[in-house]
């Protein structure tokens, strides 16, 4: 009995990550109802919502805790082992991770936002994974694209890149870049010319730096995925970034997605954290929110 409840587990996680990464190949955002700009995500935890322990002591208690965390808490056994739900969706999650970091952001979103693609150094995403320095520079032909066709000294200038999740750049971008725009109007601020950084990580806005010489810089990214959600952004801001900061000097509004941080909302926020940096020409520590 135990081996073909495992031989069941296994078909239907293999079926599950085939549907992946047919996904990921299509840049369909259809398989498993994954999010496509008017749904929700893909990762689902209502499911486990209820308390799964039989006759908990405490029910309002358990209650309490679900409420208080999306970790996998009170999911229960069956003698020895999770229950089928609770691993199938633990499998689940874990393709999702896995599926963020392999997969690559849809063109017709960068497209939708005007925004051109530049590269860094990181050649392929397993020297990504391995060598995070070649993230954080621009190969030849990004320079050459940036200086070619980006404005010079900008007040504020945005960047968009896929960093760990490019699933958070799908599910994120078209609440969060709108918001922070009409954000920078409504504080009378100009923005230069956005763009997109392939294999880009958080460090690379040092180099954008020095090559547009920006006053304030933000770099919207997405985070290292996890089980609780494989679209988390993160937002990282600089005043008048160059190479050889410490991360010290950096502002970041992390767990931009619909179950952390709204990303209506972080939009907004951004262009506020902005426009107070422009005031006080600092960011990070030395930055009075």
């Amino acid at each position: 009995m135990e081996q073909q409840l495992e031989y069941l587990v296994d078909k239907v996680v293999a079926e599950l990550q085939k549907k992946l990464s047919e996904r990921a190949r299509n840049g369909s955002a259809k398989a498993l109802g994954a999010f496509d700009g008017s749904e929700s995500p893909v990762h689902v935890v209502e499911e486990e919502r209820g308390a799964n322990v039989p006759n908990p002591k405490w029910q309002e208690g358990m209650q309490e805790l679900l409420d208080s965390t999306p970790a996998r808490i009170g999911v229960w056994r069956t003698g020895v082992r999770p229950l089928t739900r609770t691993m199938l969706q633990l499998r689940r999650d874990h393709a999702a991770a896995v599926d963020a970091v392999y997969g690559e952001v849809q063109q017709s979103l960068l497209d939708e936002f005007s925004l051109f693609t530049v590269e860094t150094q990181y050649d392929n995403t397993e020297n990504y994974l391995k060598r995070p320095d070649m993230g954080r520079i621009l190969n030849e032909e990004g320079v050459r694209l940036l200086l070619e066709r980006c404005q010079k000294k900008p007040q504020v200038q945005i960047v968009v890149s896929d960093g760990l999740s490019a699933s958070a750049v799908d599910a994120n971008l078209r609440d969060v870049l709108p918001a922070l725009l009409d954000s920078l109007t409504s504080y009378g601020l100009s923005c230069g010319t956005p763009f997109f950084v392939r294999g880009g990580r958080v460090a690379s806005m040092d180099h954008i730096g020095e090559l547009l010489q920006p006053e304030v810089l933000v770099l919207l990214i997405g985070e290292r995925p996890g089980l609780v959600t494989a679209h988390s952004m993160s937002a990282y801001m600089c005043y008048r970034p160059r190479k050889g900061m410490v991360e010290s000097e950096r502002t970041v509004i992390s767990n931009i997605h619909r179950q952390g941080t709204s990303p209506i909302e972080a939009g907004a926020h951004i262009g506020t954290i902005l426009s107070k940096m422009l005031e006080q020409k600092a960011s990070g520590v030395k930055l009075v929110l």
